[in-house]
């Protein structure tokens, strides 16, 4: 009989690739060993096994961690492949029994924070046997995600013209600009735009949304602002413009529906809110397993409804 045509059984078995997989994806076997709830002992011996069975070094030691080898590199990639490709096998056969069951993975960038986790509540509420795996990270955080298929859906205002994506926008990002509620400024109206050279002005980190999209603004309409002052997230910006250290465009979704409250106020500059929308976006080039695909479904259809509209600030 002649198996020419007929696949080989592997010599690597699942656990031995998953526990290869934790390990070349955290750079540790401690941290592989905690994350994967085994003893230590049980990961190295695993690892050894693996390479046995293959033939080849796919690990070497480096500081307090490991890492990979060109083999190990390849297996990598491999066994990331191997595991998208089961967990799409999975969700299919769920979907051959009618389940909306599997993995919802998900990212937004970081002003989804305020009402992502309310969106995924109501999701969660129709379909409990979904499970969410979240991160809320900055928009080039997001967009690295999305490069390495980290995710299956993200939730951002600006995506990537560099990679091949489909995109729904589901909800209103009106970016305005806000002072201390003490500012000038704050009970006037119609302020001219060129005033702001004079101020000084709040930015979230490079890498931010909506830091491009404001930056991209002042750009189109000749102004040039340079940052006085960067920070780390939204909650940090409102707290240094609450006390009187500049002026800042934010997220209308990052501040309270009573501004006074934080100590800001929305300043009615001419130009300003600036117009966005939130959008879920995913690869073009790739399938949706059945989580993400009926997350997506509900998003559209609670889009139809206007119930982001009613939702919005």
């Amino acid at each position: 009989m002649h198996l020419t045509n007929q696949l080989r059984p592997t010599r690597a078995t699942l656990a031995q690739l998953r526990t290869f997989e934790a390990v070349a994806r955290l750079g540790g076997i401690t941290r592989a060993a905690v994350a994967l709830h085994l003893a230590q002992p049980t990961v190295s011996t695993q690892l050894r096994e693996l390479s046995d069975a293959l033939g080849v070094a796919l690990l070497v030691p480096a500081g307090r961690g490991v890492k990979l080898t060109d083999a190990g590199h390849l297996l990598s990639k491999t066994a990331v492949s191997i595991f998208r490709e089961w967990s799409l096998f999975e969700e299919a056969v769920a979907e051959l029994q009618g389940l909306k069951r599997g993995v919802l993975r998900i990212a937004g960038v970081s002003t989804t924070e305020y009402f992502l986790a309310n969106m995924l509540k109501a999701f969660v509420e129709k379909f409990p046997q979904i499970e969410i795996d979240l991160a809320i990270e900055n928009r080039e955080s997001v967009v690295n995600r999305l490069k390495r298929e980290d995710d299956d859906l993200a939730v951002m205002m600006m995506p990537p013209a560099q990679l091949p994506l489909e995109k729904f926008p589901f909800m209103d990002n009106p970016l305005v600009l806000v002072a201390a509620r003490t500012h000038p400024w704050a009970a006037r109206s119609r302020i001219p735009l060129e005033r702001l050279a004079n101020e000084r002005l709040l930015t979230r980190e490079v890498g931010s949304g909506t830091r491009l999209a404001a930056a991209t603004f002042f750009e189109s309409r000749g102004l040039t602002l340079t940052p006085s002052m960067t920070l780390g997230s939204n909650e940090a910006v409102k707290h240094a413009v609450a006390a009187g250290l500049g002026i800042a465009v934010l997220s209308r979704h990052a501040i309270a529906k009573d501004p006074m409250r934080e100590g800001l106020a929305v300043l009615k500059v001419v130009g300003f809110p600036l117009r966005r929308t939130w959008q879920l976006v995913w690869r073009s080039d790739r399938t949706l397993p059945l989580a993400a695909r009926t997350f997506r479904e509900f998003v559209k259809a609670q889009a139809e409804r206007g119930d982001f509209k009613r939702a919005a600030l």
